[in-house]
């Protein structure tokens, strides 16, 4: 099995920031990738962003693009979302989910292992 646990959401104020961690761990293979989504009330969860076990490749939400960015620590397992310049619209509970078979991939339907959600709320 493998488990993740998100942390570093909260409240903020419209043009702040926050860094969400993701950490994974349990029966995780060698090449795993690691995938922020994000769903708001009354709306279908929907993709932030991902990246390799390795780092090197990523890939960004038009929605977010420019401000949000993603990194991991592969010793640690651990993959940040920096988020930054928020906007009450990304207001949402945010769920990381990793595929240990390295695919990168956008749709939700890839993941088998999910976080339980950090909401983060930006006010206007």
């Amino acid at each position: 099995q493998v488990q993740l646990e998100e942390s570093g959401g909260g409240l903020v104020q419209a043009g702040g920031s926050l860094r969400l961690s993701c950490a994974a761990s349990g029966r995780i293979y060698s090449y795993y990738t690691i995938t922020w989504f994000r769903q708001a009330p009354g709306k279908e969860r929907e993709f932030v962003a991902t990246i390799s076990w390795s780092g090197r490749s990523t890939n960004i939400a038009d929605s977010v693009k420019g401000r949000f960015t993603i990194s991991g620590d592969n010793a640690k397992n651990t993959v940040y979302l920096q988020m930054n310049s928020l906007e009450p619209e990304d207001t949402a509970v945010y769920y990381c989910a990793l595929d240990n078979r390295g695919r990168l991939s956008d749709d939700r339907r890839t993941y088998d292992y999910w976080g339980q959600g950090t909401q983060v709320t930006v006010s206007s």
